[in-house]
């Protein structure tokens, strides 16, 4: 996904939240303090706003994830995650406030916490890793023009990771 699907998916906050709702409770709210199930929907303007009926607290689906406690809009969120797992040598924290156009700090934060995020599963590939790519697919047909090398080619991209020993 690059950043216009970003942009074209996600138009405004009220979109992203409606996206992390589906995917974390897929229609079923679940209280992150207690647990419960048994919450209601706080009225229109607080639409993604819910509260519990166990422990009476209120809550968002940002609660207990990277997002929860932010002041900047889960589209930019959105598109940081997008342009660190894009960014095939790592993206700084510099970078990512330019092309965010919010504070260095934030970046900064940003970024660690979506790497924080992406190592919660650290069983699936442990200590060295090596990792390759290439484009499969045939020759062109004769005829058919010249085809492009590398990233501009019609060709399937294939990523290959393994663990070494």
């Amino acid at each position: 996904m690059n950043l216009f699907d970003i942009f074209k998916s996600f138009p405004d906050q009220d979109t992203c939240l409606s996206y992390l709702e589906q995917v974390r409770w897929n229609g079923k709210p679940i209280c992150p303090y207690c647990g419960s199930d048994h919450s209601y929907q706080l009225d229109n303007e607080n639409r993604h706003r819910h509260h519990c009926n166990n422990c009476r607290k209120s809550y968002r689906v940002t609660v207990g994830t990277i997002f929860h406690r932010t002041h900047l809009p889960l589209q930019k969120w959105f598109m940081a995650i997008t342009l660190i797992l894009n960014a095939k040598k790592g993206i700084s924290s510099r970078q990512l406030a330019r092309d965010l156009n919010i504070h260095s700090e934030s970046a900064w934060r940003m970024g660690h916490q979506i790497r924080k995020a992406m190592k919660q599963h650290p069983d699936l590939l442990t200590g060295i890793v090596e990792m390759d790519e290439t484009y499969v697919g045939g020759k062109p047909r004769p005829g058919k023009g010249k085809s492009k090398r590398g990233r501009g080619t019609k060709k399937v991209p294939v990523i290959g990771m393994v663990e070494r020993n």
